[in-house]
């Protein structure tokens, strides 16, 4: 059994010196912060979004590319909009001695609270060439009127 000299020279890190060094408690990240976990080769990331407002409506553009119109399951329940979807891939590649199969699962959900103005039965959504787009319509919200004193007479 080797033992190893800390950065320093020594046997065992002092707690000034080689304990609170930057590599001293270095592993490997099971977080990718560019959207998801990582391991073993699997990524679970989450699709960018776009949201942006119109006087007529809201408008959430997510890009998804390589994934189908069925591969997407929208909801709105109590007032959230949720986008989510699961695609599972399997490929099987057989040849003279050998089988190859491989396995891949995505999936990804966001949700959204809806504002108050936004009319949930009437939202669209359409997906083309890798986005998806939902269209959410505004109403119009009732302008409080001033407040008005009443004399007691």
């Amino acid at each position: 059994m080797a033992l190893s000299l800390t950065k320093t020279g020594r046997l065992l890190p002092t707690l000034s010196t080689d304990l609170f060094s930057d590599d001293f408690f270095t592993f490997p990240s099971l977080i990718n912060w560019d959207g998801g976990l990582t391991g073993n080769g699997l990524t679970k990331g989450v699709p960018s979004v776009n949201i942006v407002e119109t006087s007529n409506n809201f408008q959430i553009e997510m890009a998804a590319p390589g994934m189908e119109k069925k591969d997407f399951k929208v909801e709105v329940d109590n007032g959230v909009l949720t986008i989510s979807s699961e695609k599972e891939n399997e490929k099987e590649e057989k040849g003279k001695n050998y089988t190859r199969k491989e396995f891949s699962y995505n999936a990804f959900s966001r949700s959204f609270s809806l504002p108050e103005n936004c009319l949930p039965e009437k939202i669209s959504a359409a997906y083309d060439n890798g986005l998806l787009t939902l269209t959410l319509p505004k109403q119009e919200v009732s302008i409080s009127k001033p407040k008005k004193e009443i004399k007691v007479s």
